[in-house]
């Protein structure tokens, strides 16, 4: 599939989710430092960098309960939180819903199904009014071919605070043994 293809392809699934379309975040380091300071993700770029990497990336926006993923549905693509806030939850087997995060501006989400291509594991739903920066594998395979750098730092960082993320849970884990 072609490269323009594949963004449309990205752009009707952000559609059918019900997500607003803006441009391309090409600008997203004007939005001041507070954002690149927040942003984990992006803390290790340059704000040239931060440049390219957004300009690879499509602006959405979501309202208050929308889901911007929704558990069980396929999706390569993940999510930068620009402002607002965005209530994570998993579904039980049996049904109840649990609350795993609250996350905020400057959090990224999605990375796993991006990277793995297996079902969105959450329901992330804006708690207000939310915009996020879109980045598929389709971009970051073009920012790999592109701007190797640029890809390169991504795809080290993704992986960093995937690292993490297992890190903590896998600490919760080992409280929540140590309490039975």
């Amino acid at each position: 599939m072609s490269g323009a293809a594949t963004e449309e392809k990205l752009r009707e699934q952000l559609r059918a989710a019900g997500l607003e379309i803006g441009g391309f975040c090409e600008r997203i380091a004007e939005r001041g430092p507070q954002l690149l300071h927040n942003a984990a993700l992006l803390e290790d770029f340059t704000p040239e960098e931060v440049g390219i990497l957004g300009g690879a990336m499509l602006l959405v926006r979501a309202h208050p309960g929308q889901a911007l993923i929704t558990e069980g549905q396929v999706g390569d693509w993940m999510l930068l939180l620009l402002s607002g806030t965005v209530d994570v939850t998993k579904r039980s087997p049996g049904g109840e819903v649990s609350r795993l995060a609250v996350i905020r501006q400057g959090t990224s989400f999605g990375e796993m199904s991006m990277l793995d291509g297996e079902l969105r594991y959450a329901t992330c739903v804006a708690i207000d009014e939310v915009e996020a920066g879109v980045i598929g594998r389709h971009a970051i395979a073009w920012l790999i071919r592109e701007h190797p750098a640029v890809g390169a730092k991504l795809l080290v960082k993704i992986t960093q605070l995937m690292a993490q993320r297992l890190r903590n849970t896998s600490n919760q884990l080992i409280r929540m043994l140590e309490k039975q």
